[in-house]
């Protein structure tokens, strides 16, 4: 979607060619290797579709024998690169990989031709998600742009929306699903609930704690201070060396006292011997070590709620924390209590954990948790990549299914079978060198409440915008469970959701983030009060809220928010 324009920069001194193309890769060699080919044959695609528009399509920066890859893998080499493009140059960013935004948002940030950011419909690796992220990023910097994906590049649908984009440099897409929640009535008892879990956020504070701000060039999850202290949540912000600092000291005989727990709530663990390759006792021993340890500090710090960077800061020193944020955002999990105490740390809740320290996610969940726990309903709560969708080949069902997967973790409450249906796989040696269990399951058929909140910088000022959304999350057959698995990351917990009155492309034009927030309810009706109730709440403390889509399936009165 295109965001308001901005000031020209001035006339260029470096002339090109008809449309530049840049990609924004990782920070990880290893990983830009083995997604080079998708991202080529990708912008082999793209090029023939520009071709055909009538216009050529010229990389700025030339790919690298000796790196065995074409992406810019730094934020250093994007300014470098960006140094080079005339600033006036109508740019694409293509995208068929994870990528870090930081890497190009120096560049784009400045550049004033038309900017239009482009994914592949695929699951393989996740460009879909490296897109989001980016859309994300460049709305919080206010930096116009215009967003498309598709399937097949040489569809119709695709060349109408690039021809319209080189035409005016601008793409429209449908947003009609969006309701704002002034349009909505929010029942008197839901509203005054609201309205006091925010009046009680701001009279008594709530610390987040921050282990490290900033993951994998994520601009779009930090929340700047002066719109989160408006909220009443200030930053306890934490360094991950103390967090290494504290696993190191956590005893063998703690380690193997939740470990032996996990073991006997029903979880299994896919072990091998090669450290390398496999899972390994001593792996996973580390992270029980590292969910002992954030307890402690988040307790010592008084934190309501904690985030973990861990890329790129951790990975290097200690295996993967995906199982340690999945135990902590679930009620039930292995007891922890401070040095000397006898007393469990948040016992029989979760302390929530916003994974790669996405500080909206954070808010949001800290939110999520205080509406369901104010209304009776399950407080675990969690976030997703967006990271694919198709439709079900198994003939289940004829809705369109989401693919809501993120990259390790998610609680056990949310798995079919609870901690039986958990597993814990070796997280891919590409992202994750030194191992470490994730914490997998299939999600549970039910009703979920979606949110985004979300980082609006296009206006005369930043704001903090909040989209909710309600869904289904539907069981499938083994194997279409399996095909989805295989056409994305099969070690991640894997989420099959259904949208209500929200198409792919809808929510594709709309989301500003990869991640999204998800939280049962026992029931439908019992997800649409948590719903109301967290949108009166988010709009007492200064959020500006809408819904999206419906809250059930179907486009009849009584299905619309504002109806």
């Amino acid at each position: 979607m295109a965001s308001p324009s901005r000031a020209k920069s001035p006339a260029p001194t470096r002339p090109t060619a008809d449309v530049i193309l840049v990609a924004s890769g990782d920070l990880r060699e290893g990983a830009n290797k083995v997604c080079w080919p998708a991202q080529k044959q990708m912008e082999g695609d793209l090029t023939r579709a520009f071709a055909a528009a009538g216009r050529t399509l010229v990389r700025g920066h030339a790919p690298s024998k000796s790196r065995g890859h074409g992406f810019i893998a730094s934020a250093r080499e994007g300014i470098e690169v960006f140094s080079k493009i005339d600033p006036t140059a109508p740019l694409v960013v293509a995208e068929a990989v994870w990528q870090y935004s930081n890497h190009v948002l120096p560049g784009l940030s400045s550049h004033s031709g038309p900017i239009l950011t482009v994914a592949n419909w695929s699951g393989q690796w996740p460009g879909l998600v490296g897109m989001l992220n980016l859309n994300g990023s460049l709305t919080k910097a206010g930096v116009p742009y215009a967003t498309l994906w598709a399937d097949d590049f040489a569809s119709a649908a695709f060349q109408r929306h690039l021809e319209s984009w080189l035409a005016t440099g601008k793409v429209r897409h449908d947003t009609s699903h969006v309701v704002p929640l002034a349009a909505v009535k929010v029942p008197a008892k839901l509203e005054q609930i609201g309205t006091g879990i925010a009046a009680e956020l701001r009279e008594k504070k709530a610390l987040m704690g921050v282990f490290d701000e900033g993951c994998m060039g994520m601009y779009n999850a930090i929340i700047p201070d002066r719109l989160l202290h408006a909220t009443g949540v200030f930053k306890e912000r934490l360094s991950q060396s103390a967090l290494y600092h504290e696993t190191t000291q956590v005893s063998e005989s703690e380690a193997r006292e939740v470990f032996r727990w996990l073991e006997s709530a029903g979880m299994t663990f896919h072990f091998g011997k090669d450290e390398a390759a496999d899972l390994t006792r001593a792996q996973v021993l580390t992270q029980c070590r590292m969910y002992i340890a954030t307890l402690r500090l988040a307790e010592r710090f008084g934190c309501d709620l904690v985030g973990i960077q861990y890329q790129q800061g951790l990975k290097d020193l200690l295996p993967a924390s995906d199982l340690v944020e999945g135990m902590l955002n679930d009620s039930k999990r292995p007891p922890v209590c401070a040095p000397g105490s006898t007393k469990p740390i948040f016992k029989g809740k979760p302390l929530t954990h916003f994974n790669e320290v996405d500080e909206c996610a954070g808010l949001d969940g800290l939110l999520t948790q205080r509406v369901h726990e104010a209304l009776g309903e399950p407080t675990e709560n969690t976030l997703h990549d967006i990271r694919w969708g198709d439709w079900d080949r198994s003939n289940t069902t004829d809705q369109w299914v989401w693919v809501f997967e993120i990259s390790g973790a998610a609680p056990p409450a949310h798995f079919i079978g609870g901690w039986k249906g958990a597993h814990g796989y070796r997280q891919p040696p590409m992202y994750f060198r030194l191992g470490g269990s994730t914490l997998a399951g299939v999600s549970k058929p039910g009703e979920i409440v979606w949110s985004r909140i979300w980082v609006d910088g296009t206006g005369a000022a930043e704001k903090l915008c909040m989209d909710i959304g309600r869904a289904s999350v539907i069981k499938l057959p083994e194997e279409e469970t399996q095909r989805r698995l295989d056409s994305t990351t099969k070690q991640w917990p894997i989420m099959h959701a259904v949208t209500h009155g929200v198409s792919r492309d809808q929510m594709m034009a709309r989301h500003k983030a990869n991640h999204v927030q998800v939280a049962y309810a026992k029931d439908a009706a019992g997800a649409d009060r948590c719903a109301l109730a967290k949108a009166a709440a988010a709009r007492a403390l200064g959020i500006d809220v809408v819904f999206c889509g419906t809250r059930s399936a179907g486009a009849t009165a009584s299905s619309r928010w504002d109806g």
